[in-house]
């Protein structure tokens, strides 16, 4: 392929890099809520205890209008994922200009008209793996609608015919894999601002990853919030 021999190697260590980084971090954080140091692991604890508490309600129609008030965030992000597509797929038509307002920019390394391309491309693909993880936490929400739908009454918990721990434990490791799935696609949002930095230098591709490496870290391992659903 030409994009490989026209793109340096500078651009393609800082690319390797960039998505190195943005699957260490997961990864890392997916090991940090296992051992219950992450935000999602500390309000995970609050979605068990809600499920336990709509499991002694009837009916439960706060718990399904909870359950609808979650979905709509997956359901924002997903439509305006299909919009930015959109727009970077219109960009395609006129990358020409584009390319020449960023080589007026102080500081930008100057590329041929390919390799932007191709970057534009990269962040389409950002942004299509973003719109599949929000769609997939809007589908596991409605899984979360169903469940508790399917709840046998709170007197058959009462009387010991249903086990209501299992069934707050089921209800919320689903209520979790939701939340976890839009986390993943908020992520790939804030990874999305470092690979706009890539169209200045692979420099400053590399620094912008780390920056938003910093930032979510110290929003899921030390922010006040996570201090105070820790007390």
């Amino acid at each position: 392929m030409k994009i490989i021999s026209m793109l340096p190697w500078a651009d393609w260590l800082a690319l390797l890099g960039f998505f190195s980084l943005w699957v260490g971090y997961a990864w890392f954080s997916k090991t940090g809520s296992q051992r219950q140091q992450t935000l999602l692991a500390s309000t995970n604890r609050l979605r068990h205890q809600w499920m336990l508490q709509a499991t002694a309600r009837d009916p439960r129609m706060l718990d399904g209008l909870i359950t609808q008030n979650l979905s709509t965030t997956p359901s924002f992000f997903s439509s305006t994922s299909i919009i930015i597509i959109g727009g970077l797929f219109a960009l395609l038509g006129t990358t020409d200009k584009a390319a020449e307002l960023v080589r007026e920019i102080p500081f930008a390394q100057q590329t041929p008209l390919l390799v932007f391309e191709f970057k534009v491309l990269v962040l389409i693909g950002i942004f299509v793996y973003a719109f599949f993880r929000f769609s997939w936490s809007m589908r596991q929400y409605t899984f979360v609608a169903l469940l508790i739908g399917a709840m046998p009454p709170p007197e058959t918990f009462a009387s010991g015919q249903n086990d209501r721990e299992a069934m707050a434990e089921r209800a919320g490791h689903l209520v979790g894999a939701a939340a976890d799935t839009f986390n993943d696609g908020l992520r790939a949002y804030y990874f999305s601002f470092a690979a706009m930095a890539w169209f200045f230098s692979p420099l400053a591709l590399v620094l912008a990853t780390a920056l938003v490496v910093l930032i979510l870290y110290s929003r899921e391992f030390r922010s006040e919030v996570l201090h105070v659903l820790r007390d």
